[in-house]
């Protein structure tokens, strides 16, 4: 009996890297950016923060198209491209789609946004390090290795009101 040992990697070393975000408010009198930016305290510590005033609160409808974007010849669709109805997945989170609910937690521990609507004054996500996305893009839904964006389109009331893309690297 011949037995054949198999060199078969036990673990995926995954390294996730933001290499820009822009966050563009297109109806200036609805809401604003205060700040959007992406910062690195140091070759291990970085992360993103942004801040967007509400100037008509409170909001009660609220939804988001979020589509995962990865660069081949331009930035191509990849994997998911859905519009939620964020007012009814925070009113019912735990019955939600596990896709929206996976996409949502790439931020919901640094973020503002995890109560169902109305939303008032200012939506915060502040300090979400690249150690926590380098875990749930490579450990809990592994990603291949390239270049990546996330867009999402934020709509109020069915008007889009501002576009937020998020660009990282995953090598």
């Amino acid at each position: 009996m011949l037995i054949q040992q198999l060199n078969v990697p036990t673990n995926v070393n995954a390294h996730f890297e933001f290499t820009n975000i822009k966050c563009t408010p297109l109806d200036e009198e609805f809401a604003t950016f205060e700040y959007c930016y992406l910062k690195s305290v140091n070759r291990t510590y970085k992360y993103m923060s942004l801040k967007v005033n509400l100037l008509k609160s409170p909001i009660t409808k609220i939804k988001v198209n979020i589509a995962l974007m990865q660069r081949l010849s331009g930035y191509k669709p990849f994997l998911y491209n859905i519009t939620v109805d964020a007012c009814k997945l925070l009113a019912n989170y735990k019955s939600a789609n596990p896709v929206t609910k996976y996409l949502h937690g790439l931020f919901k521990p640094f973020s503002n946004m995890n109560h169902s609507c109305p939303y008032s004054d200012s939506i915060i996500v502040e300090k979400l390090p690249i150690d926590y996305l380098n875990t749930q893009l490579s450990l809990v839904l592994p990603f291949p290795k390239g270049d990546y964006a996330f867009y999402s389109n934020w709509y109020a009331y069915d008007i889009n009101r501002a576009d937020v893309r998020v660009y990282y690297t995953i090598s």
